[in-house]
């Protein structure tokens, strides 16, 4: 064993390294993990949009219902841009 091995052992270079290696595997599966909840929430914003458009539209009688459309379809692209997946 060289010197360098010896410093390392001494100081725990190893042990660290290891630890770090398995806190990033971690954290790394658990980032993995919100994928199935952040399309949850993009589909449950979305149907909100609609929500809220239909309302609008019962309001109004029907009035403005392209315009309610259009703005519903741009919320919707807005939410799929920031949620990927949902």
């Amino acid at each position: 064993m060289g010197i360098v091995d010896k410093m390392k052992e001494t100081l725990g270079v190893d042990d660290a390294a290891d630890k770090a290696k398995d806190k990033s595997e971690q954290v790394s599966g658990k980032a993995s993990d919100t994928g199935g909840k952040t399309s949850q929430v993009g589909d449950k914003a979305k149907g909100m949009v609609d929500k809220g458009g239909d309302k609008v539209d019962d309001m109004t009688g029907g009035k403005a219902s392209g315009q309610v459309d259009s703005a519903q379809d741009k919320a919707k692209d807005i939410i799929d841009k920031k949620m990927p997946g949902s």
